[in-house]
């Protein structure tokens, strides 16, 4: 084996990075964590928004199939769960489908069961969630969300 086929030893000043190499990346990735962190943090609440949308406009679609079939929207006392069980308190509805109009109630995805009322303030019945504080009011992912907001 010849000098010149021997692999050439690092120099003991080029092992391992500087200290201002280390710095320089540390810098690169905060201002990355700076503009990329807020946009993936409001994520969440946005799903969940838009899940109760989607659990609002599939609730209210059952509720008019009852009234559909029953002539007349489930009482407020008789709540959701006309929707999955047949009501036993007046009105009692002849025509109530076999299977139900829904195979469960959802429950909002702040882990609370979404409100109804008929008549409704907003409409000949109101479906609704009270956000993510669950009390009525509110702004951003603490605002209610009801089926008069859903096209």
């Amino acid at each position: 084996m010849t000098i010149e086929d021997r692999p050439e030893r690092p120099r003991k000043g080029d092992e391992g990075f500087s200290l201002l190499e280390l710095m320089v990346v540390v810098v690169i990735l905060s201002v990355l964590a700076l503009v990329i962190v807020p946009r993936v943090i409001d994520r969440p609440d946005q799903a969940r928004v838009a899940r109760a949308r989607a659990d609002l406009a599939a609730i209210s679609s059952a509720v008019n199939l009852y009234r559909l079939d029953n002539f007349r929207y489930p009482t407020t006392e008789q709540g959701l769960a006309a929707l999955v069980t047949p009501p036993t308190t007046d009105p009692v509805p002849q025509n109530w489908a076999t299977n139900g109009y829904m195979d469960r109630m959802p429950v909002d995805p702040w882990g609370t069961d979404y409100q109804y009322l008929s008549p409704g303030v907003h409409g000949d019945f109101d479906v609704f969630s009270f956000g993510a504080d669950g009390v009525t009011g509110g702004s951003g992912v603490d605002a209610d969300i009801g089926s008069w907001s859903v096209e």
